[in-house]
């Protein structure tokens, strides 16, 4: 875990600018690949079999969105999860919950094809299938589906090697399964004359080369280690990792509903104009391939920097984080307004690419074309938006922001608006929906964003300097729970006129290390009451002791002082002048002590002071090898029994006259 750490702690370090590009292109390139698998296919079928191989790809669609939504609802889950781990600097629960996000996202690729397989025709036919397009669609789908959950277990581990911090090599595989369908469709299509089936082998031939690929870096990833019995199915290790991934999955899912939903009222309201059934569902599948294309650069922008903010966020980086939205939003922004410019000025050039049969189909196309993309900028803010929610953690404001576009007011217009204005309605409704949506998204953002700055400004005040000092008396404090020990320790540094040390220790020790102030705050608390030498024996809790034990000497090497707790008599047992104090008290006015301070009951106190003993004993003895508490090891042990404010004038008496 020290070594997850290490390696990703350029994320805190590199330029959010430098930073971004590296991770952010890659995932654009892989999620472009990934459209490419449908696109190339839709590509070769319309050239070689016309706009009605087209719609039946089309129909198999939004079979294939949903299980790509599976796919990132784990994948896009298990990489957020593992961002924010290492910016916490903790990933020992990360592989259980990879390795569960694999293995169900291959399972929901399972029950993909049972129910496609046993639904038949019938699922078809709800998904806008003809009499004219039935067959294609059958011949095209019964072979993509056999691939489906390799394909989603691959789409898992892409974003997860991405996290990883391995961006071009989740890139690289998934590019070299793209390349071969691309080799293959003309082949398999034209060449071997097996139509609409050889695309579909060429594909499902790709994914299992990316998957293969994919599969074989689990064995050199870098923050985590996945054992075969982590492949064990286990709820508890999927709990954190599937809100994370809610957005991601909700936004494929919004993609199937319209997508369903449009097919239905493309066929209905088609069927009463001049171009029939068919052609505006061929229209439509073209467009929503090139809206996807636009859309998944967007997505891979805010999907790339996904790892940079996480890890940022856990590491209380707050200032890094906005930076890195900014970029974010810079770059879609770019991205979009470019893709506008192109479609609106030369939308014949695009729906040419995916074959032409006749005058009446490209207008049509066309025109819906300007129509359904014009606000295209606006849809890519959204959406990133929503990914950078769910990046920090917000999977409630996430979750809301992924669907609000597609499934309430698309729908909403995409119903209402053809029945005034007929079948071009339906693709109206795209950019009314894009208005409405970023307004809302912008009321939510500008709420998230103050919560930021007053996150920032609440750690900008927590950072912590060593105060000045002179040269004289180090006291260091270690004491029993409920004995008033810190307060006893801020009373000795007021009456000697020095600094004290407690939290504040903490805090200058988090930002040594670039752990979490939390997190070290714990250090001597937060282990299981029967593993504490385990706890305090992993890679991450002693790179924290290390920082820890480093600031305590930085704080002793500025002068007199007064450090209470953190094994700070052992380890300053080599400087000169130091007075190690040990302050005890008798049970029953500890009890009593703990029960005023956080309202516990008796035995609830009695369970906090042996609970907490316990603890600051194991952390001693595995930072020493000696006995907490042993009066053998200090210059004075004192029964604060008798008053803090006796307790105090006695150590500074002690101190005194010591010799």
């Amino acid at each position: 875990m020290e070594k997850a750490q290490q390696s990703n702690s350029y994320l805190i370090t590199e330029p959010i600018g430098k930073l971004l590009p590296q991770f952010a292109i890659p995932c654009v390139v892989s999620l472009i690949i990934s459209c490419l698998y449908n696109i190339v296919d839709q590509i070769f079928v319309g050239n070689g079999i016309g706009y009605l191989g087209n719609a039946a790809t089309g129909i198999i669609f939004p079979i294939t969105v949903v299980g790509w939504g599976a796919s990132l609802l784990f994948g896009d889950g298990a990489a957020a999860f593992l961002s924010l781990s290492q910016g916490r600097g903790d990933t020992k629960n990360a592989g259980r919950a990879i390795a569960n996000s694999i293995l169900f996202s291959f399972l929901s690729g399972v029950l993909i094809i049972l129910v496609s397989y046993l639904c038949g025709d019938r699922i078809l036919y709800a998904l806008g299938a003809t009499e004219a397009t039935i067959g294609l669609t059958r011949d095209y789908g019964y072979i993509i589906f056999i691939m489906i959950p390799i394909a989603l277990a691959q789409n898992t581990l892409a974003a997860i090697i991405r996290a990883d911090g391995s961006p071009r090599y989740a890139m690289m595989s998934m590019a070299v399964g793209a390349v071969l369908n691309i080799i293959f469709d003309p082949i398999t299509i034209f060449v071997w004359g097996w139509g609409i089936k050889g695309a579909a082998y060429a594909t499902i031939f790709g994914q299992l080369v990316s998957f293969v690929l994919c599969a074989l870096y689990l064995r050199r990833s870098k923050t985590f280690r996945i054992r075969l019995s982590d492949f064990r199915p286990d709820w508890k290790a999927l709990k954190p990792v599937i809100p994370l991934g809610g957005s991601s999955f909700l936004t494929q899912i919004s993609i199937v509903i319209i997508t369903v939903v449009n097919n239905k009222l493309l066929v209905f309201y088609g069927a009463m104009s001049e171009y029939g059934s068919d052609i505006p569902l061929a229209a439509f599948v073209v467009i929503m391939k090139l809206f996807q294309i636009i859309l998944n650069i967007a997505i891979g922008i805010a999907a790339g920097a996904q790892p940079i903010i996480g890890f940022n966020y856990g590491a209380e980086r707050y200032d890094r984080v906005k930076q890195a939205f900014k970029y974010v939003m810079l770059w879609t922004f770019i991205t979009s307004a470019v893709a506008t410019v192109l479609f609106e000025g030369i939308p014949y050039a695009f729906i040419r690419l995916f074959g032409s049969d006749g005058d009446l189909y490209t207008n049509f196309a066309v025109k819906c074309l300007r129509i359904y993309l014009s606000l295209i900028i606006l849809t890519c803010i959204q959406k990133a938006c929503a990914i950078f929610l769910q990046s920090i953690g917000k999977a409630a404001a996430a979750i809301p922001l992924s669907i609000i576009r597609d499934v309430v007011f698309l729908i909403l217009f995409s119903v209402i608006l053809p029945a005034y204005i007929g079948v071009t309605g339906i693709f109206w409704a795209a950019p009314a929906a894009d208005i409405l949506a970023i307004i809302i998204t912008v009321v939510v953002l500008l709420r998230v964003w103050k919560q930021l700055d007053s996150a920032r400004q609440e750690h900008l005040s927590d950072v912590q300097t060593i105060k000045p000092s002179r040269k004289g008396v180090i006291v260091t404090i270690a004491r029993e729970h409920g004995s008033a020990g810190k307060y006893i320790g801020q009373l000795v540094a007021e009456k000697m006129e020095i600094p004290y040390y407690y939290k504040e220790m903490t805090a200058l020790a988090a930002q040594e290390s670039g752990l979490a102030k939390e997190f070290i705050s714990g250090l001597n608390a937060n282990s299981p009451a029967i593993m504490h030498e385990l706890y305090l024996s992993t890679e991450v809790v002693r790179e924290a002791i290390i920082a820890q034990e480093k600031i305590i000497r930085k704080i002793a090497d500025n002068g007199s002082c007064v450090i209470v707790g953190r094994a700070a008599d052992y380890v300053l047992r080599d400087y000169e002048d130091v007075v190690r104090i040990f302050i005890h008290a008798q049970k029953a006015y500890r009890i009593k002590n703990v029960m005023e301070a956080y309202g516990d009951t008796e035995q609830e106190g009695k369970n906090s002071i042996a609970r907490s003993d316990a603890a600051r004993a194991a952390y001693y003895k595995n930072i020493s090898g000696s006995e907490w508490g042993n009066a053998w090891h200090y210059d004075l042990c004192i029964d604060s029994s008798i008053g803090a404010e006796n307790t105090a004038t006695t150590i500074c008496e002690y101190i005194k006259n010591r010799k």
